[in-house]
């Protein structure tokens, strides 16, 4: 053993009991995760525990744990325990690796799997032992002996190293989580169409981050069904690098745009205000429709001498008198003389002011749908350093549970004419297949020396 394997920062990680705190935490710390929902608003929070625990949480990073320096701690310490566990028992399995102990016969005198059979033949015995042997298991060696002699044959001595491929792979995993969670990012953008954006917002924090480049929304369309609910939308998208364009995609949900490692999905969509209207006056006293067209905040002298109108609002969800009349303008009339009057233009009842009873009635005469596209935006460098993981995982659960290292022994005594075999067999694991291959060894011996009988009878 190596100086440093003393020492006593070594030994504390190279300790199973290590091992097992540290998974138990991590256990325990992600169920509080799970409980505890994560990245939503201050507010319903401090609704739900109160300001008291919401301080002790925030300072504990519980709303946010996966990204909490506590949490990435314990990452770093599984992964450092990972890997002294396995460089402290590497050193061994790398000998019989890569120089195998030289062939002794008292290695498998208590083996398990074993069979017996006789060769009437002494003269061709050792080849025909040497052929099924060397069918089944490979190379063979043959070791000299007082009455007769021992072939020997192995194969599979790296597949001792198949648990520390599996080892490496959960180092590569929490590598790469740590990497993501440190150099990673999750946010979101509102682009309307025709416009551009360089910074998204943070969904764990609710901060703004540039991006190295520009995102524009050439066109966003929406599809529905029968029944009102969306069938499909999809974005049009152009990338653009110091104001030139460089790629141009159509995104729809589960179809991402993928650029310089960053991932741009189609997540949701809305609706804006028009910023064109066009809203008719009529005239209770002439009968006379006048119509206008007016933006948010500019207001319009309107003719006949019956006041101005300004736009003032527009409410998604907008309730009248306690009923949800969905989208509306509210804008304010104001007569020649008297007090200004609030009016209600819901989009979907272009008649509706006619229920106010005055001078003028108002409606939307023409109104232009403006759509943004929601955009989930995401950056995860560690994730080729996690597929590794996960492919080395693969590689190493098939070397571990289905591949072994074995090796066979078979000890021939010459007595006379008769040659008596034994063959034994020993492997780390998968006793189950090195019988398996005893046995052909022995069927193949036993069927081989009963067509040499025949042979001589006929």
């Amino acid at each position: 053993m190596n100086s440093w394997q003393h020492s006593p920062i070594f030994k504390f990680f190279a300790s199973v009991r290590v091992t097992v705190t540290v998974l138990l935490t991590l256990a325990a710390t992600s169920v509080i995760g799970t409980v505890i929902p994560q990245n939503q608003a201050t507010e319903a929070y401090v609704q739900t525990y109160g300001r008291n625990l919401f301080r002790l949480f925030s300072v504990l990073d519980m709303f946010d744990m996966y990204h909490s320096w506590w949490f990435q701690l314990l990452l770093v310490l599984l992964t450092i325990n990972i890997f002294i566990c396995s460089l402290d028992r590497l050193p061994a399995v790398w000998k019989i690796v890569v120089k195998p102990p030289g062939f002794k016969p008292s290695r498998f005198q208590n083996a398990s799997c074993q069979r017996q059979v006789a060769i009437s033949s002494p003269g061709q015995a050792q080849s025909l032992l040497e052929k099924a042997l060397s069918r089944n298991i490979g190379r063979v060696r043959l070791e000299q002996a007082r009455d007769g002699y021992f072939l020997w044959s192995e194969k599979g001595r790296w597949t001792r190293l198949g648990v520390y491929v599996v080892h490496l792979s959960v180092v590569f995993l929490l590598a790469g989580g740590l990497i993501g969670s440190f150099w990673g990012f999750d946010g979101a953008v509102n682009i309307t169409e025709g416009e551009t954006a360089k910074t998204i917002q943070l969904n764990n924090s609710g901060k703004s981050i540039p991006l190295d480049f520009e995102i524009r929304c050439d066109k966003f369309s929406v599809s529905f069904y029968d029944s009102g609910a969306p069938s499909e939308y999809r974005s049009t998208l152009t990338i653009l690098e110091k104001g030139t364009p460089v790629l141009t995609r159509d995104i729809i949900v589960n179809d991402p745009l993928r650029y310089k490692g960053i991932n741009l999905f189609q997540s949701s969509y809305g609706n804006l205000p028009s910023q064109n209207l066009v809203l008719s006056f009529t005239s209770r006293a002439t009968g006379m429709e006048y119509k206008e067209k007016i933006a948010p905040g500019l207001t319009v002298t309107l003719p006949e001498g019956l006041g101005s109108f300004t736009i003032t609002a527009f409410n998604r969800e907008h309730q009248f008198k306690g009923h949800a009349i969905g989208e509306a303008f509210v804008g304010k009339l104001t007569p020649p003389n008297g007090d200004p009057v609030e009016v209600v233009l819901p989009v979907k009842f272009p008649s509706f002011d006619r229920m106010r009873k005055g001078e003028v009635v108002v409606a939307i005469a023409e109104t232009e749908t403006r759509y943004y596209t929601g955009l989930q935006v995401t950056s995860d460098p560690g994730v080729w350093v996690v597929y590794t993981g996960f492919l080395l995982m693969i590689a190493g659960c098939i070397v571990t549970f289905f591949m072994s290292h074995q090796q066979i022994c078979i000890e021939a005594q010459i007595d006379g004419k008769i040659c008596s075999v034994t063959i034994r067999g020993i492997a780390n694991k998968n006793k189950i297949d090195i019988q398996r291959k005893i046995d052909a060894i022995a069927a193949e011996v036993a069927q081989t020396e009963n067509q040499s009988k025949q042979s001589s009878l006929s």
